[in-house]
């Protein structure tokens, strides 16, 4: 992992390749422009491209580092160098602990402005908050998630608020229940409550509709640019139906992690599948156990409109609906 040092904010240069011992650092979380107006891992090294207009968000993150304490900041456009296939696929199946493990994370938002000092408090700026572009790409997901402290901040660099005290605007724009943004807690939601985190999200390559999943899924798989979504997607699939044999394998509950189809998720349309079909796309045993319960007997016996599947955030409920439907 490489950082820029930004202890001198007039000097900023990477130091390469940390070891085990990474000092506390901040991350940059941002939406690319085109891919010449950033600063490169060749410009950090050959100290060119202050010119870019990407460069005043790498000066952005290296003064709210400063100020905060922290002397070194991790920033995806320069500090990995792309031209190597070894250290970008590294880069991309360590890109979820990386976040999780930064002091902090400054979100850059590039298409909300805040020009006036009282702006921020009279919340002028919510409407361009709530459709800023930021919610809409693949990787900016985990970069929410991950962190334990998210601090947005407008396009002049104003801080708008953090993961915490803007968790109400967050939740309907995403439609992440509040737990899920306490990085503590995503695991405890299921796959498919992870996957359905994702619609309406875009990447600019299309395998990484797939490869930006790896972190949220606990999921461990070399990127192949060139293999195509659909190919990726499949891959994906075979690295979850992997886990799930493993931990069935372990006689360990497999509610969390039962084999939806990963298209269905990134295809809302295939909701009007029949149900049948998507429930064979399930492992043939998994949750037949309800059809036994006296509670399920009593409820189809009894003329209750209602029965209630209680049960804590990804132990398996939309599973059972599913299958008892």
């Amino acid at each position: 992992m490489r950082l820029i040092n930004c202890e001198d904010t007039t000097n900023l240069f990477l130091i390469e390749r940390f070891g085990g011992n990474i000092p506390p650092y901040a991350i940059l979380s941002h939406t690319w422009g085109q891919d010449h107006d950033e600063l490169t891992y060749k410009d950090m090294i050959e100290h060119t491209g202050q010119e870019k207009p990407g460069f005043q968000k790498i000066k952005f993150c290296a003064e709210i580092a400063c100020r905060d304490g922290l002397g070194y900041v991790w920033i995806d456009t320069c500090c990995i160098n792309k031209d190597s296939s070894a250290e970008l696929s590294e880069a991309i199946i360590s890109m979820y602990r990386w976040y999780r493990d930064a002091a902090k994370c400054y979100v850059f938002l590039a298409d909300v402005t805040i020009t006036s000092e009282g702006a921020t408090e009279s919340r002028i700026w919510e409407p361009a908050f709530r459709d800023s572009r930021w919610f809409t790409r693949g990787w900016t997901l985990q970069e929410l998630l991950a962190p334990e402290v998210v601090q947005f901040f407008s396009k002049e660099g104003r801080e708008i608020g953090d993961k915490k005290s803007l968790g109400s605007v967050i939740q309907a724009i995403t439609n992440i229940p509040a737990q899920a943004l306490d990085s503590h807690s995503i695991f405890q939601f299921s796959i498919s409550e992870r996957m359905a985190w994702t619609l309406n999200r875009n990447t600019k390559r299309e395998e990484d509709k797939a490869y930006c999943l790896l972190g949220l899924l606990e999921i461990f798989m070399l990127p192949m640019y060139g293999e195509g979504q659909e190919h990726a997607l499949k891959r994906l699939q075979d690295q979850i139906n992997k886990r799930r044999h493993i931990i069935e394998s372990e006689q360990t509950p497999i509610d969390e992690l039962s084999n939806e189809s990963i298209t269905s998720w990134l295809q809302p349309a295939a909701v009007e599948e029949d149900l049948l079909e998507l429930l064979n796309l399930r492992h043939g045993s998994t949750c037949l156990w309800i059809f036994g319960q006296a509670e399920f007997d009593e409820w189809q016996t009894g003329g209750n409109a209602v029965l209630w599947l209680h049960g804590k955030p990804g132990s398996g409920k939309s599973v059972l609906t599913a299958t008892l439907i």
